[in-house]
């Protein structure tokens, strides 16, 4: 059976999406804890299950030369023991109540997820407020998780082509920024971390007032926010240290970077200096990488994929991050193809696409998949969950989520193609390539 983007994929230009309402505004609620934390509240009576999302301002921006890779390390360590719970528990008791939790780290926050059945919120607020005010630094489990994140490493990055070449590519991206550094850490810094380092980094950056906290599903605002005051107010709140973080040099030229190993597939992957999540383009950028990449009807996946043959995958990305990042594209490449034809064709069409070659046709159909993909996600405790946080830690507003389908109806085919032209320059690009074959051959 097709899937539900591939299908709207190929709707005609005359299936236009249509803004409508998003529902629920009205029973959120925001409110701030004493100490500093804020707590988001989205009642949702669907399932009698809650989703919640810690989002942490901290990631790979917030570190310094030397001890990279910290920020994902506590990825590790906050599931790790505290002083009143054994490593462990935390599983137990989230996994004994008929939940689950996972969380991952970006360049610009750390997140912590939970879903879990409604009676279970109270022993959950409690494991949350746990863990953030009573971490254990114990060195048995410090050397454990360290070898944890060194293996993920080897599998993430040395032991794949396309996690080395994006690597690279990041690094030769950037000259002064620290979105430079990889989110995993560099390998010596992760060897290196000190008990002084992980203490310092815990103490700076996991304060109760650099930490939002979204609950959403079967939750009572009222009930949510007095377990929040009982459990998570007590903890105290620390001052949060600026980030004064150097300003990336504007980039005049082209830069690129050469990987060379072992590999049947070849890859080719450019990254443009792309502007901040708050960037009142946002909506056309995030037009931009469907219209390029997202389906079989999008634009470089015909030629690349359909018509030349000469790439197997495709794809794009902007980086909404909270400084000025990168937007993504890149290809994979059968074994029996030159990158140099892959890149003169990929080149000639981006060309295109930058003076303005774009159709009312290609904006409706990338506006249909859009939205075809929030309603999808909104559809979830999970999505709204994701949406919300990300909205108010990112865009620097919650109630920004809900204009998300009128900013893309607002893109004109003008305005499109204005974001197109300033994102797609050559001179400020890094170009990665990797050619499939075995190194060594002749």
């Amino acid at each position: 059976m097709r899937g539900f983007a591939s299908l709207l994929s190929s709707l005609a230009p005359a299936a236009v999406f249509k803004p409508r309402h998003v529902a629920g505004r009205d029973s959120i609620m925001h409110a701030v804890l004493a100490n500093g934390m804020q707590l988001i509240v989205w009642t949702q009576r669907d399932i009698p299950s809650i989703a919640l999302y810690n989002w942490v301002r901290v990631g790979s921006r917030n570190e310094t030369a030397g001890s990279t890779g910290l920020a994902h390390f506590f990825e590790h360590m906050m599931f790790n023991g505290t002083h009143t719970r054994a490593p462990g528990e935390f599983d137990r008791i989230m996994e004994s109540s008929g939940g689950a939790n996972n969380a991952y780290t970006s360049e610009d926050v750390t997140v912590y997820q939970n879903w879990f059945p409604r009676a279970a919120l109270e022993s959950v607020l409690a494991l949350e407020a746990d863990r953030i005010a009573n971490l254990a630094f114990v060195p048995e489990i410090i050397e454990r998780e360290r070898g944890v994140v060194q293996s993920e490493r080897r599998l993430r990055v040395e032991d794949s082509a396309a996690g080395a070449l994006s690597e690279a590519v990041q690094g030769a991206a950037f000259v002064a920024h620290p979105y430079r550094v990889p989110v995993i850490g560099w390998p010596a810094d992760i060897a290196g971390w000190t008990m002084a380092d992980l203490q310092g980094f815990f103490d700076r950056w996991y304060a109760p007032n650099n930490q939002t906290l979204v609950l959403v599903g079967d939750v009572e605002p009222d009930n949510a926010l007095r377990l929040a005051q009982r459990h998570l107010e007590p903890i105290a709140r620390r001052a949060i240290p600026p980030l004064a973080l150097p300003v990336e040099p504007e980039q005049v030229g082209e830069r690129r970077v050469r990987i060379e190993r072992s590999t049947q597939t070849g890859l080719l992957q450019y990254a443009y200096k792309a502007p901040a999540a708050t960037d009142p383009r946002a909506p056309a950028l995030q037009l931009l990488s469907t219209l390029l990449t997202e389906g079989n009807a999008s634009r470089v996946h015909r030629l690349l994929v359909e018509e030349k043959q000469i790439a197997i995958d495709v794809g794009s990305t902007w980086n909404e991050g909270f400084d000025p990042g990168l937007f993504w594209i890149y290809a994979a490449t059968p074994e029996e193809t030159a990158l140099q034809e892959v890149e003169e064709t990929l080149d000639a069409e981006l060309a295109r696409i930058a003076d303005g070659a774009i159709t009312q046709s290609e904006l409706d159909r990338a506006r249909n998949l859009r939205a075809a993909s929030f309603w999808k996600q909104l559809a979830t405790i999970d999505g709204k969950a994701q949406l919300i946080g990300e909205y108010e830690v990112i865009h620097g507003d919650w109630r920004r989520m809900f204009e998300i389908p009128e900013g893309w109806e607002s893109v004109s085919l003008s305005r499109l193609k204005d974001a197109a032209h300033a994102v797609l320059d050559c001179r400020r690009r890094t170009v990665g390539t990797l050619e499939a074959g075995v190194v060594g051959d002749s």
